[in-house]
């Protein structure tokens, strides 16, 4: 009879996780830049270096794929957001959350850009993860900033909508950036731009929440 390790799953290889990672990367391009219709397996296949069956055997289909995408961009965003209940300071504690925000438009751009595509559609694909997993954690913000507001540390106002305001345009830095590039008149988005962002999306969010 077989004993409970005989039985239990065996780990992924290190060569299966890299190479499940490389397809991912190239994926996540792919789906970034043509969407879920327009991102096809043979192009993502020849991205990364391998044949159509070969990425078949680490993602069965194309649906696989776009979810396993848009599972760790998901993961991602949500491992980079503050747990604001930790901090009694509310002005510092939006400074680090705006800033975490802008952090991941800057470092996940494929990514974000990814999830707006999704959105964009409707969520068409995305739908029940956005309400099970989102949904807890804006919850979760918009209870601590009712908190804050019943201690007299911020003004009232709908913090449902104010969390919206931040995460549109700390996105946007994502989806916008080379529109943002082209008109500053650089190639790309600095470091320095970033922290610029920072500093006026803190003032006009803290603007209208100083108490």
């Amino acid at each position: 009879m077989p004993t409970k390790a005989a039985t239990r799953e065996r780990a992924p290889t290190a060569s299966r996780v890299r190479k499940e990672r490389d397809i991912l990367q190239h994926a996540e391009i792919q789906f970034a830049q043509f969407g879920f219709q327009g991102a096809s397996l043979e192009n993502i296949a020849v991205a990364a270096g391998i044949s159509r069956h070969n990425l078949l055997y680490y993602f069965p289909s194309k649906e696989a794929l776009y979810q396993r995408v848009l599972d760790d961009v998901l993961n991602a965003w949500l491992a980079g957001m503050q747990d604001l209940s930790k901090s009694t300071d509310p002005e510092t504690a939006l400074r680090q959350y705006i800033r975490a925000k802008l952090r991941y438009s800057r470092e996940h751009p494929h990514g974000a850009k990814v999830f707006t595509k999704e959105v964009i559609a409707g969520l068409p694909r995305y739908r029940t993860a956005i309400a099970q997993r989102v949904g807890p954690v804006l919850a979760a913000e918009v209870r601590t900033f009712e908190r804050w507001s019943r201690e007299g540390k911020i003004a009232p106002l709908h913090f449902t909508h104010l969390l919206f305001a931040i995460w549109s345009v700390t996105q946007a830095y994502a989806d916008q950036e080379a529109q943002f590039a082209l008109l500053l008149g650089k190639p790309a988005l600095t470091a320095k731009d970033y922290e610029k962002a920072e500093e006026v999306i803190v003032h006009m969010i803290w603007s209208a929440l100083a108490p």
